[in-house]
Order: structure tokens, then sequence, then C-alpha cells
């Protein structure tokens, strides 16, 4: 028969030989348990510390959001505003606070959720959901006073063409926003759709510095249709951050982002074409004689 010192071993601490000369070894409870703490503490401070930049990386991208939703007003409407040089209808101004009062409810619903409130998470959705109501609504508004002011500066043809790119912006913020309500229980879904709907309102921020700084001057009334493109290109970068933080965690791009993206320059991309058409001017030029 074979006989070993036990502590031969390491963490095993009795060997008993069996009739066949094959060692059985006994654990120690003690050094189990303590192995298997310390694996369980070293486990969870790894998850931690991976978990902690993901929680808050929607927080992250939340700011930057609100941020380009200020900056991009800033010299347009909120220097002009503090100056007391802008004037604007009341729908406008309503339409402008609802709409940059989202970036600010974005950032207040990522806060909760990356710092665990989950349950003010969720109550705090039904703000949102009345919110983004008002935004549809005032969002139509805001675009038929736009085709009114056109008209009442002899481009009515004009502002019917453009009228295309904030109806179709804020359509398809209601239906990203519309999915995003239906997957609260799927957070992966929800989160990103949630991240998609306040990316696709950010091209209107981002045209206003392409109109300072980069459009020549020219008469009022409103621009070409094409030129809305470059800022929605722009706005989507915000969306390839989100894609590239996906394939180096997960390893893939999660079908949201890219579906979604696609979508969204879709829509930007065809908005020139369609608001050329004669059904198109049909539609709106129905919309404004109904607003007369």
């Amino acid at each position: 028969m074979l006989v070993r010192d036990a502590g031969e071993f390491g963490a095993l601490d009795n060997v008993r030989l069996v009739t066949n000369g094959v060692p059985e070894f006994e654990p120690d409870p003690a050094s189990a348990d303590t192995l298997l703490m310390t694996t369980l503490i070293d486990d969870r401070r790894v998850r931690a510390r991976d978990a902690a930049p993901a929680r808050y990386f929607y927080l992250h991208m939340a700011l930057a959001c609100a941020a380009t939703a200020f900056l991009g007003f800033a010299p347009t409407y909120w220097v002009p505003l503090a100056h007391r040089t802008f004037s604007a209808s009341p729908v406008i101004h309503f339409h402008g606070l609802l709409f940059f009062t989202w970036s600010l409810y974005f950032v207040i619903q990522t806060w909760l959720a990356a710092s665990g409130r989950l349950v003010n998470h969720r109550s705090f959705g039904i703000v949102g959901v009345s919110l983004a109501t008002a935004m549809v609504i005032f969002g139509f508004f805001a675009s038929v006073t736009s085709m009114k002011n056109a008209a009442a500066l002899g481009q009515a043809d004009a502002g019917i063409a453009f009228s295309i790119v904030p109806l179709s912006g804020i359509a398809f913020f209601a239906v990203v926003f519309v999915l995003a309500i239906m997957n609260t229980r799927r957070l992966e879904i929800h989160k990103r759709l949630m991240l998609l709907a306040a990316v696709s309102i950010l091209d209107a921020a981002i045209a206003r510095w392409f109109l300072t700084f980069l459009a020549p001057s020219g008469p009022p009334g409103p621009p070409p249709v094409p030129v809305t493109i470059a800022p929605a290109v722009v706005a989507s970068l915000l969306l390839v951050v989100a894609m590239v933080r996906d394939w180096r965690t997960e390893g893939r791009v999660h079908p949201v982002y890219i579906y979604g993206t696609l979508a969204l320059l879709a829509v930007k991309v065809l908005n020139w074409p369609v608001s050329e058409t004669a059904a198109w001017h049909a539609f709106a030029g129905g919309i404004l004689a109904l607003a007369r």
C-alpha cells in the first residue's frame, strides 16, 4: 500500500487508503468554504468593476444629447432669447420648451437607472409618456406654424416641401418611443430604443450650427430639404459611439442600433425626393389650407 503525508495535497488534509491501494481524499470543509468565499468575493468585484462603466454609459450619452440640444440652439434661440431679440409665436416657444425638457428628462431617467433606483425610474416613466405625447402634438403645430410663416413670406411651396423634415422627424420619434414603451421589460432593447429616440431629434439642433456658420446669407424662409441630411448624419455619430461600445463589451452590435440607425438615415435621405412629389404637396398643402 502507498502511504503519503496528507500535507502534500495542499488544501486536502486527510488521506484514507482503500483496499485497492488508491488513496481517497477528504477535503477540509473550512478550507473549501474559505476558497469558495474568496472566489465569490473576487467574482463580485470583477463584475462590479466591469458593470460600473456600462451602468453609466447611457447617462453619459444622455448628457451628450442634452449638451448637443442646448449648444445647438444657443446661437439662434437661447442667446437671442436672453437678449430679448428673439420673436416667435407661443407655439414655437412651447415646442422648444417641450423638446429641451425631454433632453433633461432623459438625463434624469438614465441617472435613476444607473444609480439603481429602478422603482423611481419606472414610476417617473409616466411623465415621459405624457411629455412625448405633448412633443408630438406641438411638433405638429410648430410644423404648421412654420408653413404659415413661409406662406406669409411668399414661399408657400418651399414651406410645404420643408414641412416633411419636422413631420417625419416627430413621426419617427413617436414610433421609436412607442416601441421603447412596449419593451420596458426587455431592458437591453428598451434602453437602446430610448437612446435612438433621443438622437433622432438632435438634427434640428445641429442644423442650427450649419445654418449659422456654414450656410450663406440669403432671404428669410425655410432652407432646402437636402441641407438637412448632413446634420442628421452628424447626430447619428452618437449612435456610432454606442455601436462601438456594444462591439467592445458585447462582442457584437445590437440589432436595435443597426436597424434603427439605418431607418433613421433612410428617413432623412428620403425626405428630399418625397418632398418634391405632388402627393406630398397635396397632403401638406391640405394641412396648411385647413390651418389658415
